[in-house]
């Protein structure tokens, strides 16, 4: 397939915007593991740095096996407990708790905390070919410690395609069924992104995905202010992608809601209750996420007692 140098040239730009200024690394492409869905080099290279009585231990177990044993056991803990729960509280490997995230201390008087915190490696990595069973590819993936967390597919109208035809390739040529894509399990949100507009999803769900607009909002009303110094939609890698946003929102604003309800099943003349559980993951909106930190920001400042 001939690239397409108009479309490139808006994922280049905020590539280098969160390589240059947002606290990331440049990612290869090469080094994402297609099976297991996660950039292995980044991930043990973090747990090595970070945590090296751990892995002595366990390498000492399990010698020139350590690597895939820990990426197995990670592998079957993100399958069931899941990308969120893993990147909070970590996982289990021979009896030992790895982690594979450290998230900002309350305060700065933990010197061991904040350098730990500081040793995060964020990467954005551009075309990364997700599956075993084609050569489709994701136009962004952003991963902390080599643990994909969000994707994005962008559009340029100078392509003449825009942020629906990219949500539309979410729904249509992204299998739900795919380890990237399995609810919970991987990616924890996805952008469907163009120069002016933005929308994000929780769950892809093939043709019944939904979409919930990411927009500042305009002059009190829908999609975006006019931005005199770039793309209208600069504000998501500019302000809400880079490093310690988005640490932040994985470590205090994700939520993973879950509600059960009775429901009464007739089968043969007999009737039964039993309980339905569904699972939502809640990202915040732009304006939720504005509002939260402005408040908490101002407190600081001005302390209790003021409206």
């Amino acid at each position: 397939m001939p690239v397409n140098y108009k479309e490139m040239a808006f994922e280049a730009a905020i590539e280098a915007h969160l390589v240059e200024h947002g606290g990331y690394e440049k990612g290869s492409p090469d080094d994402f593991d297609r099976t297991r869905c996660l950039f292995p080099k980044v991930l043990l290279g973090f747990i090595k740095d970070t945590q090296s009585k751990i892995w002595d231990t366990i390498s000492a177990y399990h010698g020139k096996n350590a690597e895939t044993q820990l990426l197995d056991d990670l592998t079957k803990a993100l399958s069931s407990l899941g990308m969120l729960h893993v990147l909070r509280h970590g996982f289990n490997c021979f009896g030992k708790l790895v982690r594979v995230a450290y998230f900002s201390p309350a305060s700065g008087m933990n010197p061991e905390t904040a350098a730990l915190y500081a040793k995060n490696r964020l990467t954005v990595t551009r075309q990364v070919h997700f599956s075993d069973k084609d050569e489709k590819s994701l136009d962004l993936v952003l991963a902390i410690n080599g643990l994909p967390v969000a994707t994005a597919e962008l559009k340029n109208p100078l392509t003449k395609q825009n942020v629906f035809h990219a949500m539309r390739q979410y729904r249509e040529d992204r299998d739900p069924r795919e380890p990237m894509f399995r609810f919970k399990e991987r990616a924890l949100v996805h952008f469907a992104v163009d120069p002016d507009l933005v929308y994000m999803t929780t769950k892809l769900e093939a043709k019944s995905t939904h979409f919930l607009p990411f927009n500042r909002g305009n002059n009190q009303g829908a999609g975006n202010p006019p931005n005199p110094e770039g793309y209208r939609t600069a504000y998501l890698w500019e302000e809400v992608w880079v490093r310690d946003s988005l640490l932040d929102i994985v470590g205090r604003f994700l939520h993973l809601e879950t509600e059960e309800k009775d429901v009464l099943i007739t089968r043969g003349g007999k009737s039964e209750v039993k309980k339905l559980r569904k699972e939502s993951m809640i990202f915040p909106r732009y304006h939720q996420l504005d509002a939260v930190r402005r408040l908490v920001t101002i407190s600081r400042v001005q302390g209790a007692g003021h409206n």
